[in-house]
């Protein structure tokens, strides 16, 4: 993923209640798993959505993203060219799923989208001319977009450690396991009913 850290553009309105994933991408295109090409279909039914590219930010209503848990609503946005999404308030699916794949959910109402918005991850405020509005993100959350990582890079990221723990580790693994392959047979010898004529 690209890192998140400022995000400096004029914003698309939408103030509309409980835009669900359905009008964000309806459901007909979602025969596909990859993400690009999904921008071309956002908002496809509804005409009144400005399709010229450009702006970063989109400005919408409350509980945006609700309706079913479709990750290529997120996928849809982000290939059109949004980097961040500022609403009173999400769904909680969709809000997880944005997280996860570097769009960042911005819980903001009352923002004066008349000019440029400037959306800094790392101060977690949104500037809208002169007032600056504080905004909270989960701190792990944070840590991802701001490094541009997903959950399975930042596991990744450790592997380093991983594989220097186990070059450690092994050795006394595998002896620990041949020792205890031992006792095993020994019991289960030991266990075995003696034939006629056997010590």
């Amino acid at each position: 993923m690209t890192p998140f850290l400022t995000v400096r553009s004029r914003a698309v309105v939408l103030p509309v209640a409980d835009l669900d994933t359905d009008r964000i991408i309806p459901a007909r295109f979602l025969k596909t798993t990859g993400r690009t090409g999904l921008g071309d279909k956002l908002f496809h039914d509804w005409p009144e959505f400005p399709r010229e590219r450009g702006p970063q930010i989109l400005v919408g209503g409350p509980n945006f993203g609700c309706g079913s848990s479709r990750e290529h609503a997120v996928w849809a946005l982000m290939d059109f060219g949004f980097r961040a999404v500022i609403a009173p308030s999400f769904a909680d699916i969709f809000r997880g799923n944005a997280l996860k794949n570097g769009l960042l959910p911005v819980a903001l109402g009352g923002i004066d989208t008349s000019g440029e918005l400037v959306v800094d991850l790392d101060c977690q405020t949104v500037t809208a001319g002169a007032v600056v509005h504080p905004f909270e993100v989960e701190p792990f959350a944070r840590k991802l977009l701001l490094s541009g990582q997903d959950e399975l890079g930042y596991l990744l990221s450790f592997m380093p450690q991983i594989e220097a723990f186990e070059c450690r580790f092994r050795p006394r693994a595998e002896a620990r396991d041949h020792a205890t392959l031992e006792r095993v047979q020994r019991a289960n010898w030991s266990a075995e009913p003696k034939r006629a004529g056997e010590s």
